[in-house]
C-alpha cells in the first residue's frame, strides 16, 4: 500500500488528547491486527536551532551531521499519529518502549531535504502480553539513509520482573549525575511529554515513585559517549531494563571488541541494569 503522504507534521497534542481520551473506538472495542498505514512526510528540514538544543540536552557535540537518535524525533509526531488513532490494536498510554534498533546507512548532512516514513509491523504474542513494532525510515532523494524499529509491548500478563535483568556492581566507568528536569528538558526537544517524565506528581499518578527518564534519552546520551569513535555506517540496539528514576546517579561502562561496541548503563549506587546494549558497524 503507497504511503500516506502528510503536507505537515501531525499535531502532537491532538495525539496525547486523543490518547487522553482512549480514541476510537472505545477500549475493550479495538481491532485485533495491524492496518497496513504507512504515513510519510516529505521535504523535511532541520531546524539547526532544535538541532542544538537536542545535542545539548542529549550530550553530542554539534556538528554538520545529525546525531544517530536525532532523525528519531523527527519520525515521532508520525508514530504517535499512528498509535493514538482507533484503529491501532492497543490504547496508547500504557505502552511501554522495551527495545529500539538505529541503522544509520550513512552520515546525514544538517542541510539535506528528508523524506521520512513510518510504519506499524510485527504484532506479536509475548509472555507478558503483546508487541509491536514501529518502523521509521529516513531517505534522501530516495536513498536509504536512515531506519529505525521501537519495539513496545502491551502488558497483559503478571508484571514480572525477568526482563530487568539481576542488580550487579557498578564497574570503573563514567558516571552521569541527572537531575530532576532532565525528562522536561528532553521531552521539549523530543515532543515525547509521557507524564511519567516529566514532574514528580505525574509520575506518581501513573505508579512510579518520581519522574522517570526517557529511554531514548538514555540510548542518545550512550551513544554521544562514544561520539567520534563510530564508522559512518553503524547500527545500534538497545534493550530498556528498568527505568531511570530523576534525579539519581548512573554508571555507564563501553566496551570495544574488534570493532563491536557492548554498551551498560546501571544505577550507580544499587548497580540495577537500566539499559544494555551494543553498536556494529555495519
Amino acid at each position: 500500500m503507497a504511503p500516506h503522504t502528510l503536507t505537515s507534521p501531525p499535531g502532537l497534542a491532538a495525539s496525547y488528547l486523543r490518547a487522553a481520551l482512549g480514541a476510537l473506538p472505545r477500549p475493550g472495542h479495538r481491532p485485533s491486527t495491524l492496518t497496513d498505514r504507512e504515513l510519510r512526510l516529505e521535504g523535511v528540514r532541520v531546524d539547526r536551532g532544535h538541532l542544538a538544543e537536542y545535542t545539548r540536552v542529549c550530550g553530542f557535540g554539534l556538528r554538520d551531521t545529525l546525531p544517530g537518535t536525532y532523525p528519531h524525533v523527527l519520525g515521532f509526531p508520525l508514530q504517535m499519529h499512528l498509535m493514538s488513532a482507533g484503529d491501532f490494536p492497543f490504547p496508547l498510554l500504557g505502552l511501554v518502549h522495551v527495545a529500539n534498533r538505529i541503522h544509520v546507512h550513512r552520515p546525514v548532512r544538517a542541510e539535506e531535504a528528508l523524506g521520512v516514513t513510518v510504519r506499524a509491523a510485527e504484532l506479536r504474542p509475548h509472555e507478558r502480553g503483546r508487541q509491536v513494532d514501529l518502523v521509521t525510515e529516513v531517505d534522501v532523494a530516495g536513498e536509504r539513509v536512515w531506519e529505525s524499529t521501537s519495539t513496545y509491548l502491551h502488558r497483559s500478563g503478571p508484571a514480572g520482573g525477568g526482563s530487568g535483568g539481576e542488580p550487579d556492581a557498578p564497574t570503573a566507568g563514567a558516571r552521569w549525575r541527572l537531575d530532576g528536569g532532565l525528562g522536561r528538558r528532553y521531552a521539549a526537544v523530543s515532543g515525547d511529554r509521557n507524564p511519567i517524565h516529566l514532574h514528580p506528581w505525574t509520575a506518581r499518578a501513573l505508579g512510579f515513585p518520581r519522574a522517570i527518564a526517557h529511554g531514548m534519552w538514555t540510548a542518545a546520551r550512550c551513544l554521544a559517549d562514544l561520539e567520534g569513535r563510530l564508522p559512518a555506517g553503524y547500527v545500534q540496539e538497545v534493550g530498556f531494563r528498568r527505568p531511570v528514576l530523576l534525579p539519581g546517579t548512573v554508571a555507564f561502562t563501553a566496551s570495544e571488541v574488534d570493532g563491536r561496541w557492548s554498551l551498560d548503563l546501571r544505577d550507580a549506587r544499587t548497580g540495577t541494569p537500566h539499559l544494555t546494549g551494543t553498536v556494529t558497524p555495519s
